[in-house]
């Protein structure tokens, strides 16, 4: 299989960097390809806890080449950031991570104009920025007047570029708001910034879409690692309280600069229940005693932010429509060991909108707000299950409850996890 794909099918935080790190040693390269710094893939080793931004989940692994694609938008200070904190732990990431010369960058001024834009509200609703600049810094990468790529700092004209760049956005940005951010897009300090950025991701620096091909062509095997989840992509999400790229399936090629003729199985994660992080629609969100409970017991708290995640049950409505839009042929069903402290559990098949019954997942997000889950009740199984390493000797409940899941979603379950470490996964046949 020359590409295998991870694909989150929430909206983020379903545990796609411990199987990447899980699949990694099957693998000779792992791919990230979307998103940036507000990505936040937690790897559980023994006592060990890595969390990575910027950085594939593969780089634990010293035989694996890590590569940053095009699609991602990279906050240079941040990504140093990683690398020094991983050597500190005794990896060395240099011997085995590359970048691409394409990927865009964020920059001070994407940072500040993040922090002014997210005070406008939607609906009552913030669309729940991470205030690190990646939507500015994609809509910069549309506009491409303003955009810097990794290899933009390693040219002469670079201090005209940031001169050019810093009048343009000061003009712009006091426009629309006094900030004190503003005062931080000096010219010359961010041009001296970015020279040690140059210096310091140099030898990183690659032209890795042609690596990439060069690595198929001669029979290598690809991991690709999807950030965020695909109810959050900018075109299928749940807009606008989406990200800014392409989180779906669907973005895997458009950001790596793989063929998708080279895709041969995309396993999609998910929940056992459901996630949400900052603003939009969430039909199946508890606001009361049981979501906390999951909260507690899941410890959902962002790996970035540090936010408190709004849960729920599991919304196989939202999981079907975001496994059949990314080709997903099999389900990686996380975090089953949350549900062991339940007598009941609901699924959502369906939802009632406006009195008429809805299995299709909406475009709206007006809609998707006013949606009201139809639940179907299953028993649980009130059993510890972190322990168990075969299929087969899961309570009964809890098979029935992933049968029944595999069902609904119409994806065969491939991989279950009971726990957050490596050795608390089961790969199914």
């Amino acid at each position: 299989m020359p590409a295998t794909c991870v694909i989150g099918l929430q909206w983020g935080d379903e545990a796609k960097g411990k199987l990447v790190d899980l699949l990694a040693p099957q693998h000779d390269i792992v791919v990230r390809y979307q998103g940036g710094a507000n990505a936040g893939h937690t790897v559980v080793c023994g006592d060990k806890v890595y969390k990575l931004h910027h950085i594939p989940s593969g780089i634990l692994h010293p035989q694996v080449t890590n590569v940053i694609a095009p699609g991602v938008v990279m906050e240079p200070t941040m990504l140093l950031k990683e690398l020094d904190g991983l050597q500190a732990r005794g990896i060395n990431p240099l011997d085995n991570l590359m970048i691409s010369e394409r990927t865009h960058l964020v920059m001070p001024w994407h940072i500040a104009e993040d922090r002014i834009s997210n005070r406008q509200i939607v609906n009552g609703e913030s669309i729940g920025s991470t205030l690190r600049g990646i939507g500015p810094c994609y809509k910069d990468k549309v506009g491409r007047t303003h955009a810097l790529r990794l290899a933009d700092i390693m040219s002469p004209n670079l201090r005209e570029r940031i001169v050019e760049i810093c009048e343009f956005k000061r003009k712009w940005l006091s426009a629309l708001a006094e900030s004190d951010d503003l005062d931080l897009l000096v010219p010359n300090t961010i041009y001296e910034t970015a020279c040690g950025w140059a210096e310091r991701l140099r030898p990183l620096t690659k032209n890795t879409t042609d690596f990439l091909l060069d690595q198929l062509d001669v029979g290598k095997q690809l991991l690709m690692e999807g950030a965020q989840g695909s109810l959050l992509d900018i075109d299928h999400g749940t807009f606008p309280f989406v990200t800014s790229s392409n989180a779906s399936g669907v973005g895997v090629s458009s950001g790596s600069g793989v063929p998708g003729k080279w895709i041969t199985k995309m396993i999609g994660v998910c929940k056992a229940y459901s996630t949400r992080v900052g603003g939009g629609p969430f039909p199946t969100e508890l606001k009361d005693a049981t979501g906390q409970k999951i909260r507690d017991i899941g410890r959902e708290y962002g790996t970035t932010t540090g936010r408190p995640r709004r849960c729920g049950w599991f919304d196989a409505v939202a999981v079907r429509y975001t496994a059949r839009l990314s080709g997903v042929d099999r389900l990686s069903l996380m975090m089953m060991d949350v549900l062991s402290h339940f007598d009941e559990i609901q699924v959502c098949v369906a939802y009632d909108i406006d009195g008429e019954r809805v299995e299709r997942f909406p475009c709206l997000a007006d809609d998707l707000r006013r949606a009201k889950p139809i639940y179907e009740k299953l028993p649980g199984w009130n059993q510890d299950v972190t322990g168990v390493r075969r299929r087969e000797d899961m309570p009964a409940n809890a098979l029935r409850y992933m049968d029944r899941v595999s069902e609904i979603v119409g994806v065969k379950i491939g991989v279950i996890s009971v726990g957050p470490d490596r050795e608390q996964t089961m790969f199914l046949p």
